[in-house]
Formats: structure tokens, C-alpha cells, sequence
């Protein structure tokens, strides 16, 4: 790497300091929206009863297709002074053009906070919700014995019951938060994440990128331990034999229509009002210049490159969770946490990582072939999308390992005995036992791979080969021009791949519901 000379003291004085306060209040907002939001749906559709309810079950899992830099897109041009929403409320109120009437511009804090916030309220949800369900019913009963009313019971039952759950689903948001790069820029807010791909980018500064990235390692260190702290001594388990699950409470008329407002109003802003605009769009886009050939290209490249990178996780995976099942050694313990730290790293600081040592090694390589052939060698590992597929792998190994070690822990340990006593060999039982009873969780693995590679972005825009274009980074580049209904099929396409882990996820949470 270059020298720096002077250059940490000017990031110092000028740069860290706005980014890191800008990262900070983003991250405190969006966090305390998701918190609230999650937390408050999942009460929702776990303690009380109504029409409607099942679809909002499900429902509240649908942000979860809609990768935060598209959320930031739609809005942008739903909520411009020329847009839809703006419109429609100056003929409510009787103005005839902007000048006479319009809304504060979304390119704020503010506009930044509400995207990611009702983006990433998924991952409260599912937290939460799987803890307000495992919380027996004796619990409610003898707290409302002991004097607590029913509308108490919430705060000061189930909520301080279900806080560790509700933790982790927090710092996943956080995480998710670190990582983005378009939305913050969409929106003019320059964090951390922004300040490192313009620098290297823009600038071409890679020095002054990197020690950038040094210091989001330590927000994303800050967000680690704090997830630790607040769980820390948390430990909650219910004695009851048989326990039975809390009952919900049954709503009718208004009550009914409230709770049923409430839940909707999240898949609304975060799911429905983004994906309507991108149909209409993508429909006139389709009208009037049809399928554009840059962007049946750039599926392709999708599709290629996020299905290859899938098979090398999985497979790196398998083999991670595989030998934590045969051997309890530090080791496999080991190997099994160094995977997990892959996914809190933001993938702008991953490809800065991934860049150094990669460029090395092509140079090297590359000095070697032509003094052996005379012949240029090229860029081996970066020109071929090799380092693109390195750093997926890096970034999502821990979804692998986490779904084919839960797979593999519901096969009992007796049916590996019973396989070895009929005489297979190691590697028959593997094939014959292990495989195909751990099919449906490489599959479920497979597929929430697939998709986060195809969603992935920063790691994208920094480390693809050149004249390689993905769905995100088309979209990325329409959008930043302004060229927004060119952008609405790429946009679409990634909104409608992504719906499939969420109907997933989906019914294994109705199956896990009484």
C-alpha cells in the first residue's frame, strides 16, 4: 500500500469526525424504529386474536426482500416534489405546483432513519416473535395472580423475557446498516460505509480507504460487544412440565380493525408502497423501450456468479458444520466462530481486505507467467470475478454454517452408530444418513445464500471485473444518473427473487406456530 505521509492526521481532523457522528445517529435511529416496530408487530400477532391476523404473520416478513439501497431508490422518486404522494396532496389541499406547497426533501437523516428502519424491522420481528411464542402460559398466570393486569403484562413480562432475543435481532439490523452503501448515498448521508467508497472510488485513495475501514472495525466491534453486554447473565428457561403456550387474547370491532391497522401499516411502507412503484414503472419502462440487452446481461451475470459463489459456500460450509459434528476440538469450535465474523464485517471493509493480498498475488502471478511465456498474465483473480466469489464467500459463509449445523444437529447421533454397525464406511455414511436427511437444510441454506449474493452490493461495486455489471450495481449506476424507470426492472427482478426465502421463512414460522 502507499504511503500515507500526513494523510491519517486529515482523515482525522476532517473526515471521521462527521462520517462517525453521521453512522452513530443513523445507527441509533434506525435501531430504535426496528426495535419498536418489530417488537411491537410481533406482540401483536402473538398475544391477541383477530380477522386478519394470518396474513400478517407472513406479511411482516416481506421488508425482507427489499434490500435497503431499493427502498431508498423508490422513495426517491415517490416522494419527489413531482412524484405521486407529493401530488396528490396538493390537489387534497387545492396548490397547483410545488412552489406553493411541497414536503421536507427525503434527503436527510431523517429520510435515511425511516428507510432502514422499516426495512430492517424483519429481524426483530422474527426474534421476538419466536420468544413471545415460547413463553408458557404459566408465566402470564401467575404474574397476573400476583396482581399484574393484563395490559401490564407485556412490559413487565413478556418484553424484560424476551429482551436477549430482541438484542440479537438489534444488532443483525445494525449490521445490515454498516453495510450499506447506496441507500446512504441515495439520500445524501455520508457515513463511514459512503465516506470509504467515494474515497477509494472517486478519489482514488485506496490508503485513505483503508484507514477508514480500520475504524469501522471498531464500530462493528462497539456493535459485537454491546450485543455481549446486554445479554450478558441473561438466562431464562421455564420449569413447567408440558408448558402450554400463552393464550391469545380474541379482539373484535374496533379493537380488531386497531391491532389489524397497526401490523399493516409496516408491510405497507416497507414492502407494498416500494414494490407497487417499481411495477408501474418497470411496466412503462417495458411500453416504451422494452428489455434493454445491458440488462438481460447483467441478470445473467446475477445469476451466474451468485449461483457458483452459492456452491462454493455451501460446500465450504457443509464441510465446517460436518467436522463441528464428528469432533468437539477447539479446532472445529474455532472454525465454526472465524465463520461466523465474516457476516459483521461490511462488505466495503471486506473488499478492501479481499483487494490487498488478491492484488499482490495477481501481480506476482502474473510476473512470473510473463517471464516464463514472455506473455502478459493479466489479472488472474480480479479480472476473472474469482475475488468477487472470495468475498461472497467470506461475507455469507456464517448463513451456511449456521442453517447445515442446525440441519445436521436434528439427525441423532444413534443413526450414525446404526449406520457404521450395518457396515458402512465413513463416507457411506455421509452419503447414505447425513445427505439426504440434511437435503431441506441445504436447500434453505442454499437459497438464503443465493439471494444475499444476488442483493449484495458494496462488495459488488468494488471488486467486480470491469464491463461487469450485476442487477445492484445497474440499478446503483441508473440511479445515481437519476435515470430512475431504467432502473425499475433491475430493481423489480431482485424484489422478486428475493420474496422466495421470505415465503421460506414464512412457513417454517406457520409450522412452528400451535
Amino acid at each position: 500500500m502507499a504511503d500515507t505521509g500526513g494523510l491519517w492526521g486529515h482523515i482525522v481532523q476532517f473526515v471521521l469526525p462527521q462520517a462517525t457522528w453521521n453512522t452513530l445517529v443513523l445507527l441509533a435511529g434506525s435501531g430504535l424504529i426496528a426495535t419498536m416496530v418489530g417488537t411491537g408487530a410481533a406482540w401483536i400477532v402473538s398475544a391477541y386474536d383477530f380477522r386478519g391476523r394470518w396474513f400478517l404473520e407472513w406479511g411482516l416478513l416481506l421488508p425482507l426482500a427489499v434490500p435497503t439501497y431499493i427502498m431508498a431508490y423508490a422513495y426517491l422518486d415517490i416522494l419527489n416534489p413531482l412524484g405521486p404522494v407529493q401530488g396528490v396532496l396538493r390537489w387534497v389541499l387545492g396548490y397547483s405546483s410545488p412552489r406553493e406547497f411541497r414536503l421536507p426533501d427525503i434527503r436527510a437523516m431523517w429520510g435515511a432513519i425511516l428507510v432502514f428502519g422499516f426495512v430492517l424491522y424483519p429481524y426483530v420481528y422474527l426474534t421476538a416473535r419466536a420468544m413471545f411464542l415460547t413463553q408458557a402460559a404459566n408465566v402470564t398466570e401467575v404474574a397476573r395472580t400476583l396482581g399484574v393486569p393484563r395490559s401490564g403484562i407485556f412490559w413487565r413480562v413478556a418484553l424484560p423475557l424476551a429482551r436477549p432475543a430482541i438484542v440479537v435481532g438489534v444488532s443483525l439490523a445494525l449490521m445490515e446498516v454498516l453495510n450499506d452503501v447506496g441507500a446512504s448515498q441515495f439520500l445524501g448521508v455520508r457515513t463511514l460505509t459512503a465516506t470509504v467508497y467515494t474515497t477509494w472510488i472517486v478519489r482514488t485513495d485506496l490508503a485513505g480507504a483503508a484507514q477508514i475501514a480500520i475504524s469501522m472495525l471498531a464500530i462493528v466491534l462497539a456493535v459485537l460487544m454491546l450485543e455481549r453486554w446486554a445479554r450478558r447473565n441473561q438466562r431464562f428457561a421455564s420449569t413447567a412440565q408440558n408448558a402450554r403456550q400463552m393464550q391469545r387474547q380474541v379482539l373484535r370491532g374496533p379493537a380488531a380493525l386497531i391491532a389489524f391497522l397497526l401490523g399493516v401499516a409496516p408491510i405497507v411502507i416497507g414492502f407494498a408502497g416500494p414494490a407497487l412503484y417499481l411495477i408501474v414503472a418497470a411496466i412503462r419502462r417495458v411500453e416504451f423501450a422494452g428489455l434493454s440487452a445491458s440488462l438481460l446481461r447483467a441478470t445473467i451475470n446475477t445469476v451466474s456468479v451468485s449461483a457458483m459463489a452459492t456452491l462454493a459456500i455451501l460446500s465450504i460450509g457443509f464441510a465446517v458444520a460436518y467436522a463441528a459434528r464428528l469432533s468437539t476440538s477447539r479446532w472445529t469450535s474455532g472454525a465454526m466462530r472465524v465463520a461466523a465474523l465474516g457476516y459483521a464485517v461490511p462488505g466495503t471493509v471486506l473488499a478492501i481486505g479481499i483487494l490487498v493480498p488478491v492484488a499482490a498475488f495477481d501481480r506476482t502471478l502474473g510476473n512470473l507467467w510473463h517471464a516464463w511465456t514472455g506473455l502478459s498474465g493479466g489479472l488472474l483473480l480480479l479480472g476473472s470475478g474469482a475475488a468477487l466469489i472470495y468475498a461472497y464467500a467470506a461475507r455469507f459463509l456464517a448463513i451456511s454454517v449456521g442453517g447445515i449445523d442446525a440441519g445436521l444437529s436434528r439427525i441423532p447421533p444413534s443413526y450414525d452408530h446404526a449406520s457404521r454397525t450395518l457396515g458402512q464406511s465413513a463416507g457411506g455414511t455421509l452419503t447414505k444418513v447425513h445427505l439426504p436427511l440434511s437435503r431441506s437444510a441445504l436447500t434453505a441454506a442454499g437459497l438464503l445464500v443465493f439471494v444475499d449474493c444476488m442483493k449484495e452490493l458494496p462488495a459488488t461495486l468494488l471488486l467486480r471485473p470491469l464491463n461487469f455489471e450485476s442487477l445492484a450495481t445497474l440499478l446503483y449506476g441508473e440511479a445515481a444518473r437519476g435515470t430512475y424507470e431504467d432502473a425499475a426492472l433491475a430493481a423489480l427482478i431482485i424484489v422478486a427473487i428475493g420474496i422466495l426465502p421470505v415465503i421460506l421463512l414464512a412457513r417454517t414460522s406457520r409450522a412452528a406456530t400451535p
